[in-house]
């Protein structure tokens, strides 16, 4: 995303962060890439000050909310992220699934 905000300034970085500190628990190289990511960004919503059971459902729900297409890299059929695609197709958004060479889609 980043190397595509060089070539095409046009386009927006918006981060939505689940909570504040999301990165504490993280390795110290983990943090210094976050932290370089969110500077660059154009513009950062976080949705609670605080960590709680269910944060990070409920942004991965804002961002298939307020969104018209899901880009993931989605290989494996458990955990949040087949959730918030399944949440998103069932939402009507296109798939497009970078860890597959064709148009992903999931099937009801």
């Amino acid at each position: 995303m980043l190397s595509c905000k060089e070539q095409l300034p046009e386009i927006r970085l918006k981060m939505v962060l689940p909570c504040r500190g999301q990165a504490s628990y993280w390795s110290v190289e983990d943090q210094a890439v976050y932290h370089d990511i969110l500077q660059r960004a154009d513009e950062v919503l976080c949705l609670s000050d605080h960590y709680y059971k269910g944060c990070m459902l409920f942004r991965n729900r804002y961002l298939v909310v307020h969104s018209s297409v899901c880009v993931c890299y989605f290989k494996d059929q458990h955990g949040g992220t087949s959730y918030t695609v399944a949440f998103a197709g069932r939402q009507g958004l296109r798939i497009r699934n970078l860890a597959v060479s064709v148009p992903f889609s999931i099937e009801e």
